[in-house]
């Protein structure tokens, strides 16, 4: 699992620099490297939306589960 999470957190980075690049400069960098919406740039952004929703279950672990396990 750990790779998983570290994939997701990855692609939400990518798809938040996207989204910062579009609100700052309007610029698209996914376009701008695949092509606007070519059948590529599409999966990209259905992969970043889908990490996104899986990196919602990062809200529901324990962040302090290696501090417990010391105790």
């Amino acid at each position: 699992m750990k790779f998983l999470d570290t994939l997701s957190l990855l692609l939400v980075i990518i798809g938040a620099v996207n989204w910062g690049l579009i609100g700052f400069f309007d610029f698209n960098l996914v376009s701008a490297l695949f092509g606007e919406m070519t059948t590529f740039s599409r999966i990209i952004y259905a992969l970043v939306g889908i990490a996104g929703i899986y990196s919602l279950s990062f809200l529901g672990k324990d962040r302090y589960q290696d501090k417990n396990e010391e105790i």
